[in-house]
């Protein structure tokens, strides 16, 4: 697989108001992209603490950034415990933090973890969808324990699938003859869900869209990694520890995401500044070398 391509990369460099001899957060280090960028323009002095959850992302990471040596601090954790991570490296007068909240292709399908609904084999892969591997709930078991109620809540609020009870209600049917561990498995029972629409309302929900299993993956997988809790837990933290003057850029890449960081800036009043009240979007000329980042949203704030 190759290099993930950093989303928004030229937007996020200004939007860190990058110094020379800087010391900048990248929250989701994934392939590196936009920490290597970010080194070569903070100087030989400039560092990186790169947190990730993701073991295979560091190891990964380290290839990619080997020739900075001790400028990148690499941290396995996830962002939620980002004022931890900072005290234990002595990781002080931090002048800038990046939340990238998007999921790098590797991660997708190199990892085995049924992330993808389009895996490179017709069984599929194993219904995990855990970030770190050291936590305990998969998808799969998230599938096999919740009831219909909570499956469709699960899909509905996280996931705004609009089939979501009836998604829900298949998989408890499927469950009871099958148990369902497969992304192969979990494909097929929405895709009949979907073609049961097309039949009975006449209509062609998929055509020309997203793939039907889009919004239950995107659901499966914040709940499995409670994204949206950490994304709270963690955005107060990285003010804290930001430097006066410091700023905080986040890339989200659904409106459940962007409305979580929208509304926790403006409640920071005299604290910070809103750099953009509207966020920033990819231009056309990013759209054509990444699609991926059609959906990519960017908010910056400064601290006082």
């Amino acid at each position: 697989m190759e290099r993930h391509i950093p989303v928004l990369l030229n937007e996020v460099i200004e939007a860190l108001s990058l110094k020379p001899n800087a010391n900048i957060i990248d929250c989701t280090l994934g392939d590196g992209g936009h920490s290597e960028a970010i080194l070569e323009i903070t100087g030989s002095n400039g560092k990186i603490m790169g947190m990730d959850a993701d073991a295979e992302s560091l190891l990964r990471a380290k290839r990619y950034l080997y020739r900075y040596g001790d400028r990148v601090i690499y941290v396995r954790d996830n962002f939620v415990n980002l004022k931890k991570a900072v005290e234990e490296n002595s990781f002080k007068q931090v002048d800038g933090v990046l939340m990238d909240l998007g999921w790098s292709m590797p991660q997708f399908f190199e990892r085995g973890r049924g992330f993808s609904f389009n895996p490179v084999n017709s069984e599929g892969e194993p219904l995990d969808m855990r970030f770190d591997t050291n936590n305990s709930t998969t998808a799969a078991d998230i599938i096999k324990n919740s009831n219909k109620e909570e499956l469709a809540g699960i899909f509905k609020k996280f996931g705004e699938e609009k089939f979501s009870r009836e998604i829900a209600s298949a998989i408890v049917t499927a469950r009871k003859k099958n148990p369902i561990e497969t992304t192969g498995q979990l494909n097929e029972i929405i895709l009949d869900v979907y073609r049961t629409k097309l039949q009975t309302e006449k209509e062609v929900p998929w055509v020309g869209g997203l793939h039907p299993a889009t919004k239950v993956y995107q659901a499966l997988r914040v709940a499995v990694n409670r994204e949206l809790e950490m994304l709270s837990m963690s955005l107060p933290q990285a003010i804290e520890v930001l430097a006066p003057q410091g700023r905080l850029a986040v890339i989200t890449f659904h409106s459940l995401e962007d409305r979580i960081v929208k509304q926790y800036f403006q409640t920071l009043g005299d604290k910070c500044v809103v750099i953009n009240k509207k966020p920033i979007i990819a231009g056309e000329e990013e759209l054509k070398n990444n699609p991926r980042a059609r959906s990519a949203k960017l908010r910056i704030i400064e601290k006082k």
